[in-house]
């Protein structure tokens, strides 16, 4: 089999987009929760194929997209101490703060690093001992386990130079919190790949089951997500509430007991401010108490005062699923991945980021 090619296969394809126009027969609203999956259903042109009936709404997947102004804040403060190199992943350079991003701070000559595996923190402590070294982890649960091997790892050698920003969060709290919004009108959810390969299929039960809404894991190319709609809309005539795990090949229904046990010994579930959502109790983690010598929150003054968001940025509505980057004035016109106002267009999980590679920017503002 091959992984790319037999999941984008044309007539499989066409062949699904036939059964789920002929047996969708009511308005469907889905919520893609990954950002990959925004991409993907963008840069393959699946609203075309899924009939007037089912509507894509973008949901809070995009891990730079949720991060609040608070944080980036934050990030900037610790960047910009004297001896220090801070350390994250490449999207989070360009997020906007209050005042400036960290890429403008690292022209003005401050030590920022973008980083491709977090696990080169190693490397930078140990060459650089008398400076003060900061990883700034983000991500959902796909991602906390390398942060909890990194830490793993910096414990082992014995570093003490290198601390922690953490701003992990989880999936599950954050669909409940848009669900409990009357105003968002969701019937269903496409559940996310890579995190459910760490949850596993079964994390998503008892949202289907309390808010009786049905899940279906994808994978992220267009037979993958268009097999987890095709269930979708067979659900919805079927008047059932369950998870249906397309993406057997890779999420098992426990997931990745080794690695829930690795997060489990680093971090704890802790109240976290989402961007667009406000604070959503049990939604992120932060380090155990016992870990407090490596947490830059604990070590560092990060005390800020943050600047509300831009009044012409929507994404705070985008990520409720409220709204699309088309309703958004100034998509496409002054927000521009070159010029991003609002972090959904920064990230390259971003909803607006995929409607302005894929989409059609005259359909904006």
């Amino acid at each position: 089999m091959d992984l790319i090619k037999d999941f984008r296969d044309k007539e499989l394809i066409l062949a699904l987009s036939k059964l789920i126009i002929s047996k969708s027969k009511k308005p469907l609203n889905i919520m893609e929760i990954c950002g990959g999956h925004t991409h993907s259903i963008m840069k393959f042109g699946l609203p075309s194929l899924v009939g007037e009936n089912i509507k894509f709404i973008h949901g809070p997947g995009c891990p730079v997209c949720v991060m609040p102004r608070s944080r980036i804040d934050e990030a900037i403060k610790l960047a910009a101490m004297p001896q220090s190199i801070f350390c994250t992943l490449a999207d989070m350079l360009r997020v906007p703060g209050s005042r400036t991003s960290l890429q403008k701070l690292r022209s003005e000559g401050h030590d920022i690093r973008a980083l491709y595996s977090p696990l080169d923190c190693i490397r930078i402590a140990q060459e650089n001992p008398q400076k003060t070294v900061i990883f700034f982890a983000i991500g959902f649960e796909t991602t906390t386990p390398m942060s909890a091997v990194l830490i793993d790892k910096a414990l082992s050698l014995g570093l003490k130079n290198l601390f922690f920003h953490i701003n992990h969060v989880t999936v599950p709290a954050p669909v409940r919190a848009i669900l409990d919004d009357a105003d968002v009108q969701i019937d269903a959810f496409l559940g996310p790949s890579h995190v459910s390969v760490i949850t596993g299929a079964k994390a998503y039960e008892s949202i289907a089951r309390d808010y009786k809404k049905p899940i279906a894991v994808s994978g992220f190319e267009p037979l993958d997500i268009m097999a987890g709609v095709l269930n979708l809309v067979e659900q919805q005539n079927a008047g059932t509430y369950e998870v249906f795990n397309e993406y057997e090949r890779v999420v098992k229904e426990d997931g990745n007991q080794k690695a829930q046990n690795l997060i489990d010994k680093y971090f704890e579930i802790c109240d976290f401010p989402w961007r667009g959502l406000g604070e959503i109790p049990k939604s992120g983690m932060k380090l155990r108490p016992q870990y407090a010598a490596l947490d830059a929150r604990v070590q560092f003054d990060c005390s800020v005062q943050s600047a509300p968001e831009s009044k012409a940025c929507i994404c705070g509505e985008i990520l409720r699923g409220k709204k699309s980057p088309y309703d958004c004035k100034v998509f496409g016109k002054h927000c521009t991945p070159q010029n991003p106002i609002g972090s959904c267009m920064v990230s390259s999980e971003g909803a607006c980021a995929a409607y302005y590679k894929y989409g059609d920017i005259k359909n904006a503002g």
